[in-house]
């Protein structure tokens, strides 16, 4: 019989990681369990008091994409958005990770031409929409991908305005030292409640900085999203202003099909909910004044939005009218080639409660 390693593990340690990483989800097929996805989650309110959590909340996250309606906010409070006339379709799509449908890369592009530039400007590169019609039809019309298709476009875009609203060179903006960037780790720190100079950094796949920073701090900053009470008042108009357009505009945040938009829309923007790269996500819960983080250690997207269907359902956002109506995302079927259901992913047995 094969031998692995755990068993050299102390019962002590073993139990410690397990506790840091508890199994969140599972997926079956047939009777069996087949995979399962470990992860953490916190929830938080704003002054800080986690509320619910599951494994460890110190835990370093790369908050990745969850965090661009944070990053939004600098286009309200730099003047930027009413300098420039941004539309709420305009300032959800700051906060999107988009499927690259034609409103998507279309709203894109007339947004920039306002400005005096085109997607040529944008230095988030190049790949082909998420949407599968709309990478058909460009592979139908012989067209490469631009960068308006970029699922991170609308946020460069935006980044594009508070550059010009700043006075600061446009190109160059994604880089660690750029105005627009500084402005952006202010705030992340300041929604956060943490000095992140000296946290661990990378590079996210749309070419901004990343910091590394706990998942109770990412839960903290949602949460201040949701009730910024607590902040200077051109914060809170900021805030207001960004959810708002979240709610107003749901498909822009995603896409028809995708989770975010779909649980925005479902519950009338009681969830602004927003999905980052590697199995993180976000929340603000405008009518609770909470926030949420989660992250599922093997990067996997389709763990973390079962994990936060469940716990919008736990934290009474989702009633069962719509959860019923939600089924297909909160607890997916597994099928095979043919479309036979044959499995499904769901939250674990004995999910923290």
């Amino acid at each position: 019989m094969y031998q692995n390693s755990a068993h050299s593990a102390s019962p002590s340690s073993k139990a410690r990681a397990e506790a840091a990483s508890p199994v969140l989800v599972e997926v079956t097929r047939g009777t069996l369990v087949e995979s399962r996805h470990r992860g953490a989650f916190a929830v938080c309110d704003a002054e800080g008091r986690i509320l619910h959590q599951a494994g460890d909340p110190e835990r370093l996250v790369y908050p990745r994409s969850a965090i661009k309606p944070l990053q939004a906010l600098a286009l309200v409070e730099s003047g930027a958005a009413d300098a420039f006339g941004c539309t709420p379709a305009e300032l959800a799509l700051a906060c999107a990770s988009h499927d690259g449908e034609p409103l998507h890369s279309e709203a894109v592009t007339a947004w920039l031409g306002r400005l005096g530039l085109s997607p040529a400007d944008l230095e988030c590169g190049s790949h082909l929409p998420y949407n599968e019609a709309a990478a058909h039809a460009l592979i139908r019309a012989g067209k490469a991908p631009g960068p308006e298709h970029n699922n991170c476009s609308g946020k460069h875009a935006g980044f594009l305005c508070v550059a010009r609203q700043l006075g600061a060179p446009l190109e160059g903006y994604i880089d660690f030292g750029h105005p627009v960037q500084q402005t952006l780790l202010g705030i992340l720190e300041q929604m956060g409640g943490l000095d992140l100079r000296e946290a661990p950094r990378g590079i996210d796949g749309c070419g901004i900085p990343q910091y590394a920073m706990p998942l109770g701090n990412l839960a903290l900053a949602m949460a201040r999203l949701a009730d910024p009470a607590g902040q200077p008042e051109r914060r809170q108009a900021a805030c207001l202003r960004i959810r708002a357009a979240m709610a107003a505009e749901p498909a822009m945040v995603a896409g028809e099909r995708r989770f975010c938009t779909r649980i925005i829309r479902s519950t009338n923007g009681r969830a602004l909910v927003k999905t980052g790269a590697e199995g993180v996500y976000g929340a603000a819960l405008p009518e609770r004044g909470l926030g949420i983080a989660l992250k599922i250690e093997d990067g996997a997207g389709r763990a973390a939005e079962v994990v936060m269907g469940r716990l919008l359902r736990r934290l009474g956002l989702i009633s069962e009218a719509e959860a019923e109506a939600l089924q297909p995302i909160l607890r997916p079927s597994i099928r095979n080639r043919v479309g036979r259901i044959v499995g499904e992913i769901r939250a674990a047995e004995g999910f923290p409660e």
